[in-house]
């Protein structure tokens, strides 16, 4: 259990304070400190709950004065549990506000919001933009490390529809960063993550989505990999309206799914569009007409898609990932062979990204090496029971290393948890490193802002 701080030093946080602050041994305090990962139990000596910016900035300074580690909270989905510490946590999900202007097709969104906050503010005027595959998913943490999702083929990566970021640094300044106000700051905010202040606003450039049409089909693990190398090459023709994956998962009990699949090992293909039905089964016939043994096509909202596939809390997690320079059949291979370790039943998948389109073509400097890749492998862990800990992390791990022959070395940080130094620079780009640690020794010399995939101060 946290050290109890002096009761005089909590009330005089409280005071001015518009959130709430909540200490060991207060009711809601338990329910706070819980992250999306069931593996993380730590025990803060004060969480913040901020309100606005000023708070923000008081917890800041409260935690600085105090000597406490500073972590921050939104959506709490980092797999190693960055967003909660044994000090202060400052947690933004109060700040949760999007506000779109269908006009100029932008929305401000609070620093504290998820995903299913815009994708639903966004909705009702079919406006949307890129966003992660989980709807509980913060949406600055997810930006700030690039962020992938289903839109990306179709509209880039979340970070390249980023217009704008309001923040408050270690110093408790409220700067605005763009492509005109520190712009270098804005540079670095592009898949540099929450290593140069806390974000308490982003503003997005939004895209027409009305609907999308998603198809999901099933095959039996025997097939998968004949699927796979069929769904390789469907992807190296397929438009930029097209994006999904190759899955690996338990069979789901709903009508769609075979009686034989359910809750055992099932090879899918999830497939989605920007588009109308009639457009997308066009555009979907290779697949379709593959003789999958069950599935569905649906034309729906998007952010009804986006909430599909979200993952329940509580479960033990452990992720990590590969990106790939091309996916011939020796890799087709190893990455199937691996299937037969996966935790079934579990909400455990293994999958397999299509990149290219928009996430290729965009042309930027940012700190998102990995947008390189046409293939990203990410081996998502997912169990109840501690005594498949290490099983799940074995195999994450090993799924990883038999893909290491064609990885480009670059990796998508948000998708991985702590593995190293060497990983971090991989996620960052060994070229950026100067730049990076400069903007960091610019805006947080004293590296206050630490729990995340570290940039050291130059």
């Amino acid at each position: 259990m946290a050290a109890a701080l002096h009761p005089k030093l909590l009330a005089g946080l409280r005071a001015g304070f518009a959130g709430e602050i909540i200490a060991p041994g207060d009711g809601e305090y338990d329910e706070a400190r819980t992250v999306f990962n069931a593996m993380i139990d730590r025990h803060p000596q004060v969480i913040a709950q901020c309100a606005n910016p000023a708070d923000v900035r008081a917890a800041i300074a409260f935690g600085r004065e105090q000597g406490l580690e500073i972590a921050v909270r939104a959506g709490g989905h980092a797999v190693s549990g960055a967003s909660v510490n044994d000090g202060l946590v400052v947690d933004l999900r109060r700040m949760n506000s999007v506000v779109v202007d269908p006009e100029a097709g932008t929305a401000r969104v609070a620093g504290g919001a998820v995903m299913s906050d815009l994708d639903r503010a966004a909705q009702p005027y079919g406006l949307g933009t890129t966003g992660g595959r989980d709807s509980s998913t913060g949406v600055a943490g997810l930006t700030l490390g690039g962020g992938s999702g289903w839109l990306e083929r179709k509209f880039g990566l979340a970070c390249d529809n980023l217009l704008r970021v309001e923040l408050v640094t270690a110093d408790g300044e409220q700067l605005t960063a763009d492509e005109d106000r520190h712009p270098e700051l804005f540079w670095a905010l592009h898949g540099g993550g929450g290593n140069f202040g806390v974000a308490t606003e982003l503003t997005f450039e939004l895209h027409a989505v009305p609907q999308v049409t998603v198809a999901m089909l099933l095959w039996p693990p025997e097939a998968a990999p004949a699927v796979l190398r069929h769904y390789v090459d469907f992807i190296a023709t397929a438009p930029d309206e097209v994006g999904g994956g190759f899955v690996y998962l338990t069979g789901p009990p709903e009508e769609f799914c075979p009686p034989e699949l359910v809750g055992r090992l099932a090879a899918a293909v999830l497939l989605t569009h920007t588009g109308p039905e009639p457009e997308a089964r066009a555009v979907f016939g290779p697949m379709l007409g593959y003789g999958h043994t069950g599935g569905m096509v649906a034309e729906l909202p998007y952010a009804d898609f986006q909430c599909m596939l979200d993952d329940p809390p509580g479960e033990r997690n452990y992720w990590s990932a590969e990106y790939l320079d091309g996916f011939p059949d020796p890799a087709v291979e190893l990455f199937c062979a691996r299937s037969a370790d996966l935790i079934t039943p579990s909400p455990s998948m293994q999958a397999v990204f299509p990149m290219g389109g928009a996430v290729s073509r965009k042309v930027s400097d940012h700190p998102v090496p990995w947008r390189a890749a046409p293939w990203a492998v990410h081996p998502y862990g997912c169990w109840t029971e501690p005594a498949d800990d290490a099983r799940g992390r074995q195999w994450a791990r090993d799924n990883c290393a038999d893909l290491k022959p064609w990885s480009i070395g670059a990796v998508y940080l948000n998708f991985i948890g702590d593995e190293g130094e060497e990983r971090v620079a991989a996620g960052l780009g060994t070229g950026n490193a100067r730049r990076l640690a400069a903007v960091k020794s610019a805006y947080d010399p004293e590296n206050v802002f630490h729990l995340n995939h570290n940039i050291i101060p130059a």
